[in-house]
């Protein structure tokens, strides 16, 4: 069975995950971390992707992101890939891809899921066992949203912006957020979503997203299709 193409949707929010390849790092000390948000800060204005929240794992790289079309995503990704890869590779003394296949990613109803999303992924580092608390892990956008540390590349989501009507109100209320781990049903939720490539969000929002893109949001009805059975012709009692 053919490959489906990735699902992305110009204007919508979409998550993504890109890892190395065999669970190899990605960054090595502070100087690739940082190396890899000014990349991305950059190629991300150059294909005109909002970047809301993001989390550097050693292994892997989680975004939260809106696209101005449907290209973006990819033309940003590869655009890292050519950035990023010759540097550490220069930096650390080896040769060949770091990442892992394809980026996975998918897209999101923003109105119910975004702030959901972004502290599932800023509170990774935790479940990973790299950080002792959310707060501490410095290569997340949880110190941004939580007003901590303020980064001018991020684009602060609608979503976001609803939780209170001054910076102070939202950043009370996202620490507050935060301060549980996440639901453990949505993390399962949209780590399938994203590997599987399927859209995430209630029925309506699945109904008007299919009517901008061609390519299936859900996966198809296993089994073959009912046999119809021709009515019999004839003559009633």
């Amino acid at each position: 069975m053919a490959r489906l193409p990735r699902l992305v949707v110009a204007n919508h929010l979409h998550h993504l995950i890109a890892q190395s390849h065999h669970q190899q790092a990605l960054f090595v000390d502070a100087l690739d971390y940082q190396k890899f948000l000014n990349v991305l800060a950059e190629t991300a204005k150059q294909h005109a992707v909002a970047v809301h929240a993001f989390v550097l794992l050693p292994d892997r790289v989680h975004l939260l992101a809106t696209p101005s079309d449907a290209l973006g995503l990819s033309k940003m990704m590869q655009a890292i890939g050519r950035s990023y890869v010759p540097y550490f590779n220069g930096r650390h003394q080896r040769s060949g891809s770091l990442w892992g296949g394809r980026f996975r990613a998918t897209v999101i109803d923003a109105a119910s899921y975004f702030n959901d999303c972004a502290q599932y992924i800023e509170y990774l580092p935790v479940q990973a066992g790299v950080s002792q608390e959310i707060r501490d892990y410095p290569w997340s956008s949880y110190a941004h949203h939580a007003g901590l540390h303020r980064q001018s590349w991020l684009t602060d989501h609608p979503s976001y912006w609803a939780m209170g009507n001054t910076p102070f109100d939202r950043e009370a209320a996202y620490q507050r957020r935060c301060a549980q781990p996440p639901d453990p049903e949505f993390a399962a939720a949209i780590e399938a979503a994203t590997y599987k490539g399927w859209a995430l969000g209630p029925e309506a929002f699945q109904t008007g997203l299919a009517k901008l893109t061609p390519r299936r949001l859900q996966p198809a009805r296993r089994g073959r299709p009912p046999r119809l059975v021709p009515e019999q012709s004839g003559n009633g009692p």
